[in-house]
């Protein structure tokens, strides 16, 4: 069983993973607006993604007796100025999850949950893999420019993430 104050925190971090779910399918919203298909795709994978995430923490909270409490959802942007800056607040934003799952593992510390940091250690090697995902792409978008012909060759790369 946890303490109340891990169980709080992780129910904040199951919270955050669908925020982040809601966030990738308001970007992925954008692109398909914009008709970019494969941006649109990857968006929609990464949401995807981000629903397995919370509910692994849901799953791991009902698992250890726990009750999971849904709050609600913070309404993502819906709008951004360009491509290059859309991968930048998801850059920002994988950041923030990022501190606040090295903030759990402290937490679990401070409370001797063994559990927990164990359950934690596959979120910390995921949000490397995470950041390096969109850290990639930004530096693209970058380095080439928002070009027609790049932003073309970047959508049919994208539109292949499975």
């Amino acid at each position: 069983m946890f303490s109340q104050k891990m169980l709080n925190a992780l129910n904040r971090q199951l919270n955050r993973e669908l925020y982040s779910a809601y966030l990738y399918l308001a970007m992925a919203s954008y692109f398909d607006n914009l008709g970019l298909k494969g941006f649109a795709h990857w968006m929609k994978v990464q949401a995807k993604e981000e629903l397995e995430h919370a509910m692994k923490f849901y799953e791991y909270i009902n698992d250890r007796g726990g009750r999971v409490v849904l709050e609600d959802i913070e309404a993502p942007p819906q709008e951004w100025n360009n491509i290059t800056e859309v991968f930048e607040k998801a850059l920002e934003h994988e950041k923030k999850v990022t501190k606040s799952i090295h903030d759990l593992v402290e937490l679990a510390k401070q409370e001797n949950d063994i559990a927990t940091q164990v359950f934690l250690n596959w979120f910390v090697s995921e949000q490397v893999e995470e950041e390096k995902s969109f850290s990639e792409i930004l530096q693209l978008l970058k380095y080439a420019g928002e070009k027609p012909q790049v932003i073309i060759a970047l959508d049919r790369q994208l539109v292949q993430r499975k």
